[in-house]
């Protein structure tokens, strides 16, 4: 169960990214609302994880999760630049929460 709450945790910070850069600077009620809510959630769910799982996987696989998914969806719906270097960094970080996961005890 911790990684089914990490894993929505990771989730909900990737909406909270992109409300936040809906908000324009928390200029936007609605996307404002949504983006603190999400916060929340994202919030909770984590340290509900972080009951089980040790501090520095959950929090590496959390950020990672926000991290990555921040990339794809700025890519995929803002239309920012896929580069090459960006792709890889992206794929290295992808290798790290892997290797996280698999050293993981819980």
């Amino acid at each position: 169960m911790p990684w089914i709450y990490l894993t929505v945790a990771g989730l909900l910070e990737i909406a909270w990214a992109f409300l936040m850069k809906q908000s324009e600077g928390f200029t936007k009620l609605v996307p404002s609302v949504a983006t603190l809510v999400a916060m929340a959630a994202s919030f909770a769910l984590l340290s509900l994880a972080m009951r089980t799982l040790p501090l520095g996987t959950a929090y590496t696989i959390w950020t990672g999760i926000g991290a990555v998914g921040a990339f794809v969806i700025g890519i995929l719906v803002l239309g920012e630049q896929a580069t090459p270097m960006r792709i890889a960094a992206a794929v290295l970080i992808v290798g790290g929460l892997v290797l996280m996961k698999l050293s993981s005890p819980s």
